[in-house]
């Protein structure tokens, strides 16, 4: 698959992003930057004032439902970056539209294919090449900070906010500010270990994280077929975890196609595919309830795909000093929103 496109795919989107931005057509809201430890990892912690505005995450139990607009369904041309493959378009390339990373954009399917569905291989061939089109003189590795960084949310405890299916990708180099020096995405702190063929895949994982993950090698210039194989072997690991179980002993079928059976994340690099389980899209810290007054659901943190390059965002800022005070805190946090970490002798934290 060929992106197809007139120029470069950086300039293309910082263009397009200034544009949008000039104009009105989305919102960029900037964000204060601490860079936390925890358990070993450096953290980006942004706080972002701007989120405190946004309704409570509370569903009203009563009252007309109106069916939510698809804002992908016709994009704006203000916001469309490209679509490709050029012969027959599938996919739409398009700016976010409430960004707090600059040139953050999206891959979105043209027709209607459901964020909860399990990837198909042309969804990870597509996301593959935009990687590739970033900086295709690179390694792949986003140590380079020229690069992306790609992410998925599927599943109501993801911190998916749409249904109609689309890919993420923050620019590695826009994500860096003064002062975060320490900070490198998570996905990049995975041992990177040349594999030899073996009928059980050896996966990477940090100790410092206290949730179940997982991730496997990219070859280079892999195929569509390679993708997808390395994308469900991880996928039904995943799985394994959230009933407790190392993949070897999980015996219960898993679909390759269709609904998944779970909520997770996943994060890819051009080097790099990395997966974690999730049982909640929100965890809480304990605030002040001072600071507490005007703002919409107080300690309750909603993360996404995100925490993969070990990012996260709170919108009060009683939430960013408790976490900057007190960096265990955001080890509960991650503990609570996914599964256990299992090994040979079952579960274990």
């Amino acid at each position: 698959m060929q992106l197809g496109l007139s120029e470069h795919l950086p300039t293309l989107v910082s263009r397009r992003f200034i544009a949008a931005r000039d104009t009105g057509h989305l919102v960029f809201s900037s964000t204060h930057l601490s860079i936390i430890n925890a358990a070993g990892i450096s953290y980006q912690l942004r706080y972002c004032p701007a989120l405190a505005k946004k309704p409570s995450n509370l569903k009203p139990d009563n009252g007309p439902k109106t069916p939510k607009p698809d804002p992908f369904e016709n994009p704006s041309p203000d916001l469309l970056i490209a679509q490709f493959p050029p012969e027959n378009p599938s996919y739409n390339l398009i700016l976010n539209k409430f960004p707090v990373i600059p040139n953050h954009f999206l891959l979105v399917t043209k027709d209607w294919h459901a964020q909860t569905d399990i990837l198909d291989k042309s969804d990870l061939e597509a996301t593959y090449e935009c990687l590739k089109a970033w900086n295709p003189d690179s390694d792949g590795s986003t140590a380079n900070n020229k690069s992306l960084f790609a992410f998925f949310n599927s599943g109501d405890d993801s911190g998916a906010s749409q249904p109609h299916r689309h890919l993420q990708f923050l620019p590695v180099e826009a994500m860096r500010q003064p002062g975060s020096e320490s900070w490198h995405p998570l996905i990049d702190l995975l041992t990177s270990q040349p594999t030899s063929p073996s009928p059980t895949p050896k996966f990477h994982h940090l100790s410092g994280l206290p949730f179940a993950h997982f991730a496997l090698p990219i070859p280079l210039n892999p195929s569509a077929e390679t993708l997808h194989a390395i994308y469900i072997t991880l996928y039904k690991a995943a799985a394994a975890a959230t009933r407790g179980q190392t993949p070897d002993q999980d015996t219960q079928p898993c679909p390759t196609q269709g609904p998944a059976s779970i909520s997770y994340n996943l994060a890819m690099t051009r080097s790099k595919m990395m997966i974690c389980p999730r049982r909640q899209e929100t965890a809480l810290v304990p605030v002040d309830s001072a600071t507490a007054r005007d703002i919409a659901d107080p300690g309750v943190l909603s993360l996404n795909g995100t925490i993969l390059a070990a990012t996260l965002m709170v919108k009060a800022e009683g939430e960013w000093d408790t976490l900057r005070e007190n960096p265990e805190h955001l080890t509960q946090v991650l503990a609570t929103i996914g599964y256990p970490r299992t090994d040979s002798r079952g579960p274990s934290l």
